[in-house]
């Protein structure tokens, strides 16, 4: 999968990144390279199941999908 993220100076001379394909996924960075860093973390956490969710069942099947 590959997401586009968006970099810009924050006003503290941080290094501001974001997702804009998942709201509210936001990270930062001293560095280019450390913005860049934080935010594949962040998505990361943001994409991770809830644990409750992912669980098989007679109702229903867990499968993982690429895309």
């Amino acid at each position: 999968m590959k997401l586009k993220i968006v970099l810009e100076k924050g006003e503290n001379g941080f290094i501001v990144a974001h997702c804009p394909s998942l709201k509210g996924c936001w990270s930062q960075g001293k560095t280019e390279q450390e913005a860049i860093k934080n935010i594949k973390e962040a998505i990361t956490l943001y994409l991770e199941p809830d644990p409750k969710e992912v669980k098989s069942s007679a109702n229903h099947k867990v499968l993982e999908v690429a895309v």
